[in-house]
């Protein structure tokens, strides 16, 4: 049975994945460059229960299909690596770790993911995208986005740790 996902977990995953691309498209805050929203909290609720590879399954397909049916601009396939890795890295970070620490548990996926994916590699593939300005000017340009992206899932990673716990139970 090793190496099988149950339809259980297939399907959890799949809505997990449907209520990120809603809560991305639907229920952000958008502007030039700037995504600011809960769209991370079931990638991260997946890979926590499911792992690093349903969290990167997650995030990677959310981003995809949200991409494909709700577009804010051209697709680039890069946005998709990002999404998928971030899943995993909150997976690598959270799954099976008792007990769960601030440092390193919950303080490095949240800077792993916002400041390193997020602002630095994400920053690449915005400037690629939308050169009329330099990776200089778009980094400085969404600095003020991880302000508030970095914060929030320091607070919501520990709520959702909690969470899962409860969610596990019935997996």
């Amino acid at each position: 049975m090793k190496g099988k996902i149950s339809l259980r977990a297939l399907t959890a995953c799949a809505m997990m994945t449907a209520l990120s691309v809603v809560l991305n498209r639907f229920c952000s805050i958008h502007t030039a460059g700037w995504t600011i929203g809960f769209a991370f909290v079931p990638v991260a609720m997946a890979a926590i229960v499911y792992g690093p590879a349903a969290g990167a399954a997650v995030g990677g397909l959310a981003d995809l299909i949200g991409a494909l049916l709700f577009p804010f601009g051209p697709y680039h396939p890069g946005f998709t690596a990002v999404g998928a890795l971030m899943g995993a890295v909150y997976g690598w970070f959270l799954y099976g770790k008792k007990p769960v620490r601030f440092f390193p548990h919950v303080l490095a996926p949240a800077v792993v993911n916002n400041l390193i994916l997020g602002l630095c590699v994400n920053t690449v593939w915005v400037s690629q995208l939308y050169g009329s300005r330099t990776y200089q000017g778009w980094f400085v340009y969404r600095l003020p986005e991880y302000a508030v992206l970095v914060p929030l899932n320091l607070i919501l990673l520990p709520v959702l740790v909690k969470l899962a716990g409860q969610v596990k139970k019935y997996r």
